[in-house]
């Protein structure tokens, strides 16, 4: 509805007289107060105001039997159905009523002439109506022979009724107000009542005193909304006239297609590829019909319209789609098992699951693919394994980085009434595949960004990654279910903690953990060796890597779960020999020995823990896992004379560790008796606890038993039994508890010189998962709590130079 519409323009009863007259009323001390709903008034000005509030009603009725003013003020918000003085504006004027008019549905509306500007004070409490303090507020009025004032009311009459007439919605007894008003105050003030859209605009033009001011606002104000008014004729002209050479060049294009049609004309190129096309789809009826809906849509638009490349974009993207067309797999056990062994050393439960898939395949004929989420660290290989596994199935192979995504519409794609729309990833790189059964790479689902402002581009994917959903995917582009539930998602993470849950619980997740010394040893020979030699123009040369030599990169210049570093070191040390190579034409030696390696990659940066012997009471070895495999780390403890009570960690301990040797401590106070310790110990010694290379943060609760036998060690100045270590957490009552990491602790103890391991009695179904040779040479105890640690680790060998432990008691000295 136009903002004039219905809007009553009132004829005013022209005054004879001074304007001073009807603005110089006394004003009482005390005015009901009535509140209007986006009504300004001004003075002189008759308004008519549709009364509904009963309230409102008693205050007119009060006004109309005692023939008594009244204030009026505009409440700020309309929607305020019982406003109190803090909801309305303080300034308004006094007013009398003129009459009272009955109208139909029991509503009554009140003509009300302003007198002279009032300022609301404090509030009165009334039952009936609102009443308060009033105070006048006084404007300043210009002389009657005011020249400058006259010539400019005569030039806002002239702009306000051409206004009025360019503009259609205004009724047409304004124009007739505007020009028969005698008394040019009553005309500045009628027009700033009625043709001021904005209330708070109203509210500052009855706060101007000085009406020259305010004619002078009105001026500018009406210039405005003329010049607005002009543009808004032209912008209509401008319109109409595009719409009708459109009907124009509709009707013409609908000639010129049936004239084509009688001479046997073909479509152009573009219509014509797309229609041999879509007679090739294997798709739906429900797809056929939009298809087929779209194809008229654009018969109907003209080639040279913007509109034209839009819709034969998306009869493009239609087309370009596999629309239930699938590559045959090729269900050949041997001959994947081939292909996954040759692509990739270890990985078991990765293969062992694609083998189960493709059996299971080959048994029913017909199956939904595993949505597979494989999780581990950096360059391990799950991304180049999905090659793999196309290979292996014979099929086609996509991959979709998601690290850093952002915006839900790199998934869902965007709706077509936006500009430069498109589908999403996913329905892209199905068009890329050409098949409906790819192999499809998730990268990095653990790096897409959350709850942004475009949407949780996680969330959109639950629909792509669940199986029961996503045989009708709904790209926001294509607005059409499509089917990939014969697709293969694998997605690929480094970390699980990142990932939401409801989107983790719609995959199989399959853990592809780091790779061992040995296992990157026979990567390097199998993969790396052979790659690197080729890269750098070595391939025909009979140069090799001895197993040392490979080892010694490994162990002194990597340190990483997978083996990206490693294939830089390997690269690095052949680039050296090729220079070598080119600048002398002769290859400088045939094998590259440990020897030979400090002058093609430098000292080596790294250095593997090698076990310390168990020359100190105190010093207990454990084992950690570290995102680049297994490592060993010393617990130190050692006590020194002082007010006791007092127990200091250092090493770059987190919290849980910290936690940690706050348990063990508290355990061996309240055992001291078993390991034979006057517990007076603990008043007169302080215990400080450190674990070696500050500056690597460490944490986690599997050093639990290792820091109790630490001081337990340090206590009763035991030593520890020789290449021992330890693994587990513990609780208040001394019970150890499960850990994880088990493959790579192992493997780091082997290195470090270790036979003997002790771990939770529950870890053992872990030694069994772990192939025989990765255990030769160690021997596993199995403990279920810190008496059987302390049973087995402590041996009854006291250092030399045992501590002097003596405890002053009552002047006498004991032991």
């Amino acid at each position: 509805m136009s903002k004039y519409q219905n809007k009553t323009f009132p004829l005013i009863a022209d005054i004879e007289g001074d304007y001073k007259d009807l603005t110089s009323i006394e004003v009482p001390e005390v005015l009901p107060v009535l509140t209007v709903r986006n009504v300004v008034m001004f003075p002189g000005v008759v308004n008519p105001i549709l009364v509904g509030r009963d309230q409102s009603l008693k205050l007119l009725k009060k006004a109309e039997k005692e023939d008594s003013l009244f204030a009026v003020c505009c409440q700020y918000s309309a929607n305020t159905e019982f406003p109190t003085q803090n909801d309305i504006y303080k300034i308004g004027v006094m007013a009398k009523l003129v009459r009272i008019i009955s109208l139909p549905n029991n509503k009554v509306t009140a003509i009300v002439q302003g007198l002279r500007r009032i300022v609301l004070g404090d509030e009165i409490p009334n039952d009936n109506f609102m009443l308060s303090h009033v105070l006048p507020y006084d404007e300043k009025i210009p002389e009657q022979d005011d020249t400058e004032f006259n010539t400019a009311i005569g030039t806002l009459r002239d702009v306000t009724t051409e206004f009025i007439d360019m503009n259609d919605e205004m009724p047409d007894e304004a124009s007739f107000s505007v020009r028969n008003i005698g008394n040019n105050l009553i005309a500045l003030n009628y027009i700033c009542s009625n043709f001021v859209e904005n209330v708070s605009e109203r509210i500052d033009l009855l706060n101007t005193s000085n009406l020259k001011d305010r004619l002078f606002m009105m001026i500018k104000h009406m210039n405005k909304q003329q010049e607005l008014q002009t543009l808004k004729l032209e912008i209509r002209k401008k319109t109409h006239e595009d719409l009708d050479e459109q009907q124009r060049n509709y009707f013409l294009q609908q000639q010129i297609k049936n004239i084509q049609a009688e001479m046997g004309n073909e479509a152009s190129p573009e219509k014509k590829d797309l229609l041999e096309k879509a007679a090739k789809k294997k798709w739906s009826n429900e797809t056929a019909k939009v298809f087929k809906r779209e194809m008229e849509k654009l018969d109907q638009l003209n080639p040279q319209s913007p509109d034209y490349n839009i819709q034969l974009t998306y009869l493009q993207t239609l087309v370009s789609l596999p629309w239930n067309e699938y590559t045959k797999d090729d269900l050949n056990l041997k001959r994947a098992q081939r292909i996954l062994d040759r692509d990739h050393y270890g990985m078991e439960k990765v293969k062992e699951r694609i083998l189960e898939y493709i059996a299971v395949l080959s048994l029913r004929g017909n199956l939904k693919s595993p949505i597979l989420c494989l999780y581990g660290p950096p360059g391990v290989g799950k991304t180049s394994l999905g090659k793999s596994i196309a290979d292996a199935l014979n099929r086609k192979y996509v991959r979709v980085s998601l690290g850093g995504l952002h915006d839900e519409a790199e998934i869902r794609g965007h709706r077509r009434t936006y500009i430069g729309a498109m589908p999403g990833r996913i329905i892209k790189n199905m068009q890329k595949a050409g098949t409906g059964n790819p192999v499809f790479i998730l990268d990095e689902i653990d790096k897409v960004t959350q709850n942004t402002h475009n949407g949780d581009p996680a969330s959109a994917l639950l629909e792509v990654l669940d199986p029961e959903q996503n045989n009708a995917f709904h790209d926001n582009y294509l607005d059409l279910d499509y089917d990939l539930s014969k697709v293969m998602f694998i997605a690929t993470a480094n970390n699980l903690g990142t990932i939401p849950k409801p989107l983790l619980d719609r995959m199989e997740i399959i853990e592809v953990s780091g790779y061992i010394t040995e296992e990157k040893q026979e990567i390097a020979k199998r993969h790396l060796i052979p790659r690197e030699k080729e890269n750098t123009g070595l391939a025909d040369s009979r140069l090799t890597f001895t197993k040392a030599a490979t080892e010694k990169i490994i162990e002194q210049y990597t340190r990483e779960s997978g083996v990206r570093q490693l294939e830089k070191q390997i690269n690095k040390a052949l680039r050296k020999i090729a220079f070598k190579v080119a600048e002398s034409g002769t290859l400088p030696f045939s094998k590259i020995t440990p020897v030979e390696l400090e002058g093609l990659l430098g000292k080596p940066p790294y250095y593997r823990d090698i076990y310390q012997g168990n020359s100190y009471a105190g010093v207990v070895t454990g084992l950690a896992w570290t995102s680049v495999g297994g490592e060993i780390l010393f617990i130190e403890t050692s006590l020194s004379k002082g007010k006791g009570a007092k127990l200091t960690l250092t090493g770059n301990l987190g919290d849980v560790m910290k936690e940690s040797a706050i348990l063990a401590l508290e355990y061996v106070k309240a055992h001291a008796d078993t390991l034979h310790i006057d517990y007076r110990i603990f008043d007169n010694w302080n215990i400080h606890i450190h674990v070696p290379e500050g500056a690597t943060p460490k944490d986690g609760p599997s050093a639990g038993i290792t820091i109790a036998t630490s001081i337990a060690s340090a206590l009763t100045q035991r030593k520890v039994r020789r290449n021992t270590a330890m693994t587990g957490e513990i609780t208040l009552r001394g019970k150890v508890l499960p850990v994880g990491g088990i493959k790579e602790k192992i493997l780091a103890a082997k290195r470090a010189g270790i036979t003997d391991i002790l771990m939770c009695q529950e870890n053992r179904k872990d030694i069994e998962e772990i192939p025989e040779v990765y255990l030769k040479g160690v021997e596993f105890h199995y403990v279920e709590n810190v008496q059987d640690v302390w049973n087995f680790a402590l041996t009854d060998e006291i250092v030399d130079n045992p501590l002097d432990f003596t405890i002053q008691d009552d002047n006498k000295d004991s032991k």
